[in-house]
């Protein structure tokens, strides 16, 4: 079945947490699952931070071939919302991308500074070869991973531009933080709620982007 792109990517900003699965060193040929907090990168790829002892750790240190779920549970339960399973391989983030990335991620999972302190730990980088992505019944299909999102992103330092004009619009509600923007939606934290505020179409200048962001706050207000 056709998949838009727009809908795995629009579920990838709407989640917190994933399943990180690895293969297991010790025992060895098992799969290794285990729950992590995520951000995304400007071109929407899983960023996770984790310890260098971590078992999960080591494991993409000897395979760096995984898988990564993300779901979103509808009222009905875990099978009535959409899930995404992700294949491809993590990397350890270079020196120069690990600034941006930590500003960025910060923003989605501030109690993380603390382990960012420890200076065991270190962000990890997936590249995606293929995807699943399943809808609700009889909405589902697999897509590669270009199809993800085939437009140029936002730079981290645009973004960053964006969200700090949003601290100072005033007709943001004072309960409401952008947490990140990109060219199909902006993510939002009410209180502790999270939310995406889709766009009608991808903004493809800053200019538009503003003006996508005022309607967002105007419409939350």
């Amino acid at each position: 079945m056709n998949i838009p792109s727009e809908a795995p990517l629009h579920l990838l900003h709407r989640v917190a947490e994933g399943t990180l699965a690895t293969h297991s060193r010790e025992p060895s040929g098992f799969p290794y699952p285990t729950a992590l907090p995520f951000a995304l990168t400007a071109n929407h790829m899983p960023v996770l931070l984790v310890s260098h002892l971590a078992e999960h750790t080591r494991n993409l240190q000897a395979d760096p071939r995984a898988g990564f779920l993300v779901a979103h549970a509808a009222e009905g339960g875990v099978l009535e919302g959409q899930r995404l399973t992700m294949l491809g391989s993590f990397a350890r983030a270079s020196a120069r991308d690990t600034v941006p990335l930590a500003r960025r991620y910060l923003r989605y999972h501030p109690e993380a500074g603390r382990y960012l302190e420890l200076g065991d730990f270190s962000f990890w980088v997936m590249s995606l070869a293929r995807m699943r992505f399943i809808g609700g019944f009889g909405a589902m299909g697999w897509l590669a991973g270009p199809e993800l999102d085939s437009l140029e992103p936002l730079s981290y330092d645009e973004e960053f531009s964006l969200c700090e004009y949003s601290e100072t619009y005033p007709g943001r509600p004072a309960n409401l933080r952008l947490l990140g923007i990109d060219r199909y939606g902006a993510d939002l934290l009410r209180e502790s709620t999270r939310n995406r505020f889709t766009f009608d179409k991808p903004k493809l200048s800053r200019a538009d982007l503003m003006a996508a962001l005022i309607d967002c706050f105007e419409r939350q207000r």
